[in-house]
Parts: C-alpha cells; sequence; structure tokens
C-alpha cells in the first residue's frame, strides 16, 4: 500500500530527506559495558563461563582513557555503564537534523551521567536472571542520555533540555485530555482511565524514571514541551 512501512538497518539509510524521528525506548535496547572503578583505573564487567554456565566476571584494572574524566565523581567501587553503539546513531541523527532540518525525540527510562548498575532482564513482565537462558529474556539498562546530548551538539544541531516525562506530557494538556475522556467513563473503565494516566505522568511511576530528549535545527524553537538546554 502507500503507506507500507520501510524497515531500516541503520539511520544511515534513511531518505536524504528531513526528519521527523521519534525513538521510544530505542537506546535502553543497545548493548553496554559496564566498568568498575578500581583505585586510578578499571575494571571491566565481562561475562565469564562458571561450572559450564554463564556468569559475570571482571577484567584486568585499566585506565581507560574514555572515563578519565570520570574519576572526579566516583568512588572506588562504583559502576559506570557506556553505550558505544549509542554514539554513532545520536550524531547521524544530529547531523540530519542540522543539515536537512526536522526534529528528533528521544524518550526513554535513564538520566544524565550514568552512575550505578542499572543492567536488567525481564521475563514475562517479571525480573530475570540475565545470564540464563540467554536469548530468551529481554536484556535494557538506563540510558545515559549526556553523550547523546553532546554527540548531537557535536553534529550541529540544538538539544533540548533533559525533561522528566511527567512534566513534557503535562506541558502539552495531558491532564486536560485525560479529564476530558474521562466524562464518558465510568466503573472499571475509568479506573483504568486514572490509573493509565498516573502511571505515565506521576513522579513514583513513569513519571520521573522516562526522560525526554530533543534534537531540532540550530536558531529554531524547541519542539513543544520542552526547553533549550541550558
Amino acid at each position: 500500500t502507500a503507506h507500507a512501512p520501510h524497515w531500516h538497518d541503520g539511520v544511515e539509510s534513511l531518505p536524504d530527506l528531513p526528519l521527523f524521528l521519534v525513538a521510544n525506548e530505542f537506546f535502553d535496547a543497545l548493548p553496554i559495558r559496564q566498568f568498575e572503578r578500581r583505585g586510578p583505573g578499571w575494571s571491566e564487567r565481562m561475562v565469564s563461563l562458571r561450572d559450564g554456565r554463564l556468569a559475570p566476571g571482571l577484567g584486568p584494572v585499566t585506565a581507560y582513557p574514555a572515563l578519565a574524566h570520570r574519576l572526579a565523581d566516583t568512588a572506588e567501587g562504583d559502576v559506570v555503564e557506556t553505550c558505544p553503539a549509542a554514539e554513532p546513531v545520536a550524531g547521524e541523527i544530529g547531523r540530519r537534523v542540522a543539515q536537512r532540518g526536522g526534529a528528533a525525540l528521544f524518550v526513554d527510562y535513564g538520566g544524565w551521567r550514568s552512575l550505578g548498575d542499572t543492567f536488567q532482564a525481564v521475563k514475562d513482565h517479571a525480573p530475570a536472571d540475565p545470564f540464563a537462558g540467554p536469548g530468551e529474556t529481554d536484556l535494557t539498562a538506563h540510558v545515559d542520555f549526556e553523550p547523546i546530548a553532546g554527540t548531537i551538539a557535536a553534529a550541529g544541531a540544538a538539544v533540548t533540555a533533559l525533561t522528566p516525562q511527567g512534566v513534557f506530557l503535562e506541558r502539552l494538556g495531558i491532564a486536560a485530555r485525560a479529564a476530558i475522556l474521562a466524562r464518558g467513563l465510568s466503573g472499571t473503565a475509568l479506573a483504568a482511565h486514572l490509573a493509565a494516566h498516573r502511571r505515565l505522568t506521576h513522579p513514583d511511576e513513569m513519571g520521573q524514571l522516562f526522560k525526554v530528549l530533543a534534537a531540532y535545527p540550530q536558531g529554531k524553537a524547541p519542539p513543544p514541551g520542552l526547553d533549550p538546554a541550558g
């Protein structure tokens, strides 16, 4: 049909046109590396084989120049996560937005500047052992938006301030919209509607854990609901 989806293996093969992109829980699915602070260096967390089963292990202490800036804000034993696959994607998106226009909206759970072990596995909507049944669980980690924003800016696009999802949706009028929809509901349908609104916006649920970041052309106004980066 005229509106059939076209699948791409990477952002590089997207049409050379203005880009209007929404990436919802995209970056959290990319593979990460984890490093434990050890004195003036780092030990990378690796996967080893123990008694015939996959198990976590630690590599030798190494300097890792790319993490030299994190020595100032970490302590012995702290864990820092990196996502090498994220920055090339973010850079290409930033380049396209800068050169061709449009905007890119990123919505994911995470924060600014990785600190702590956020690696997790989920199976059948419940936490699972990431080393048991490889290939049978959903592996994710919190997104570190700091290097993504920096890469986009380096590619020539403007970036917004990182904004909690609840704040973003409230600015777009979700409360008024939810109130209008609630007028025609009652009983269990109304309860489900109110629960869904809370889940998306409340700080104790997705409202604070999920963040929103956008890329847009330099000199233009940021997308609605978001502020320019300070």
